[in-house]
């Protein structure tokens, strides 16, 4: 009667460096620079150094799986030393990519496995950390999800990067870029080196640089004009990292000959501990019939006070067509600011091609330039 093969016990199984994985975990809230929580936000993303070290630990044999070798309780326990200092370089963020950490580690599990490691599954990846470690240790990954967002998250980190990994960018500007960087001149005698240097999926993200890059310029010049900086009332340059905006009708008031902002509540931020109420106030002129806005707060609320902003609107029927995102016939956006680490901002609005439907813009502004930052 043939009898089933026993499973080696695992390292998981006898003993783990918790501490160590811990904060390895911890750190990682903090590191933003290419980290997989800044392609896109998910609710319960699991910590890479946490799945990092399930995975390796459990495809690795303890040492007392293998009594021939380790015959002894002290020999087993140097060896589970040993593997622990493996484990505790692994699950360091800068580690990530250190080729030669990863080496060792994907040595202990070939040992383990006689060359065929298993495939790792995960049928909930989510945020896709799991598959996404077990491609770092040099394993199969094969992962599914419900929501649609979770299964784009995962082709874009696990299934589409392999398709080119150790490939060289296609972007001319990208392939020349480390002849640049050495001084030189793309040739066909340094091409063939300049090729092998380009390790895992940095063509990719190389060629992702490149023509995002391209795409934004284009955008710039095609619409740019429609979404100019400001400059607040102390004559620093502002670039808005949000645009909010509402729907206007024809004002139903006959002596009022203008559009009218539709808005369900001008509240932009409410009143929490330690941080004020903001609001949108209008202003109505109804003898200049024009509407100006002021960003305002409560200084009761504690926090910074925030400046005042003005962004006078001219609701006439005077006023261009300016499509679809459309600015004021006097330049767009007026100037707008903020202080400490507050935001303010300014209106602009222009009439729509029908008469009915203006776009009413509102601009969040960072604190200068050298701040820019976009939202998608």
């Amino acid at each position: 009667m043939h009898k089933p093969k026993l499973q080696k016990p695992k390292l998981i199984e006898v003993d783990m460096r918790l501490k160590a994985i811990n904060e390895a975990a911890a750190r990682e809230k903090s590191i933003r620079h290419g980290h997989p929580s800044t392609l896109h936000l998910w609710w319960s993303r699991k910590p890479l150094a946490a799945c990092r070290a399930v995975l390796w630990a459990s495809l690795v044999d303890d040492p007392s799986a293998h009594p021939d070798r380790f015959p002894t309780e002290g020999k087993q326990v140097a060896e589970r030393d040993r593997l622990f200092k493996i484990l505790e370089d692994l699950v360091k963020w800068e580690n990530s990519n250190n080729p030669d950490v990863l080496a060792a580690a994907k040595a202990e599990i070939e040992r383990c496995f006689e060359g065929d490691p298993p495939v790792v599954l995960d049928p909930f990846a989510g945020g896709g950390s799991v598959p996404l470690e077990a491609q770092r240790l040099g394993l199969r990954a094969s992962a599914s999800d419900l929501n649609p967002v979770a299964v784009l998250i995962n082709k874009a980190m696990v299934e589409i990067p392999p398709r080119f990994a150790g490939r060289p960018p296609i972007h001319p500007d990208a392939r020349n870029d480390l002849a640049r960087a050495s001084g030189s001149q793309e040739t066909a005698a340094n091409r063939k080196a300049r090729i092998s240097t380009w390790s895992r999926a940095q063509g990719l993200a190389a060629d992702v640089k490149a023509y995002g890059s391209w795409m934004w310029d284009e955008a710039k010049r095609s619409i740019g004009h429609l979404y100019p900086d400001v400059v607040d009332t102390s004559g620093t340059r502002l670039i808005p990292i949000a645009w909010i905006w509402a729907r206007t009708v024809k004002s139903p008031d006959p002596a009022w000959d203008g559009h009218v902002p539709l808005v369900a509540s001008w509240t932009l931020r409410r009143a929490r501990k330690n941080k004020p109420e903001i609001w949108v106030k209008p202003i109505v002129d109804a003898a200049s019939q024009t509407i100006s806005y002021k960003v305002v707060t409560n200084p009761r609320g504690g926090g910074g006070r925030l400046r005042a902003l003005e962004a006078r609107v001219h609701s006439s029927s005077r006023q261009r067509d300016l499509h679809s995102h459309r600015r004021c016939d006097s330049g767009g956006l007026h100037p707008g600011g903020g202080t400490g680490r507050a935001h303010g901002g300014g209106f602009a609005c222009g009439r729509g091609r029908r008469g009915w439907g203006q776009a009413l813009l509102f601009a969040v502004v960072g604190r200068s330039v050298r701040s820019r930052t976009r939202t998608t």
